[in-house]
């Protein structure tokens, strides 16, 4: 991708994407599910809307086309408005250019975008995030809230800034082309990968459960958890884990499965269990 891709040479045209940029953050703000995202959509494509359309009610006509269901990944919206912008701009100069693929392109990205987008953000780099802050905190390091929030947010802020540009300058040729190359699968699928691999780590790393207890067998002693280590190593953090897992896709409230947890290891301390 060059740079002509980020690149606007209209200054009036900058300053309204930039006053797009903004916008999508709150895309999220009024989520409903009715429309899910649409009012946010709204909300970010006026400044768009106000500068391509003149009379009342070619603008009336792009508020109800962008109020329509809208639901993606906010980090990944930024390309979706941009493209958005760009359909719009030819819509206002182009009579007879069909308004309503503009929601027919939205609705066809915004699966596949909040697929690679949740990946990506929610199931990879917050993930690393997390764990380069968590291993600094738990250190005691006020370090570890502050690189969690700068290594995920300076990411996500970058990519939705230039999606905004990318969007707008590529235009529909994109999204062709990634389809017919088979990127956004690999993207997807490398994505998924690498946040496996990260909660693998931080299940072995960050989960500390253990049973002290010592049986003693016709005068010999037999310590479970060195017993345990030499089969599996960290086989309870991994079951603890699934056990989370089953409980979590089972629609039990997180909180719920928290206080169990707390319940749970302060029974087995006052037991000596672990």
């Amino acid at each position: 991708m060059t740079n002509q891709a980020f690149q606007v040479q209209d200054k009036e045209d900058r300053k309204m994407l930039n006053k797009v940029f903004w916008r999508t953050m709150t895309l999220s703000s009024t989520y409903n599910y009715e429309r899910m995202q649409g009012l946010g959509y709204v909300y970010t494509m006026i400044p768009v809307i106000s500068r391509y359309y003149d009379k009342e009610e070619d603008r009336i006509a792009a508020y109800k086309r962008h109020y329509e269901l809208f639901n993606t990944t906010p980090t990944m919206g930024g390309f979706i408005t941009g493209l958005s912008t760009s359909m719009e701009k030819e819509a206002s100069q182009d009579k007879n250019f069909d308004t309503n693929s503009i929601n027919a392109v939205k609705l066809s990205l915004m699966g596949p975008f909040a697929g690679i987008g949740d990946s990506i953000f929610q199931g990879s780099l917050r993930i690393i995030s997390l764990g380069i802050g968590i291993a600094l905190a738990a250190q005691g390091s006020i370090l570890g809230v502050i690189l969690h929030l700068l290594v995920y947010n300076v990411i996500a802020h970058l990519l939705r800034y230039y999606g905004v540009f990318a969007g707008y300058n590529m235009g529909t040729s994109f999204i062709q082309s990634a389809s017919e190359n088979g990127i956004l699968g690999q993207i997807t699928k490398a994505a998924g990968i690498v946040g496996l691999m990260t909660i693998g780590a931080m299940t072995c790393s960050m989960i500390s459960f253990q049973i002290p207890a010592v049986l003693n067998i016709q005068g010999s002693e037999l310590v479970i958890q060195e017993m345990l280590d030499q089969i599996f190593p960290n086989l309870l953090p991994l079951l603890l884990t699934f056990v989370c897992y089953k409980l979590i896709n089972k629609n039990v409230k997180a909180i719920w499965i928290m206080l169990g947890l707390m319940v749970f290891g302060v029974i087995g301390a006052l037991l000596g269990i672990f």
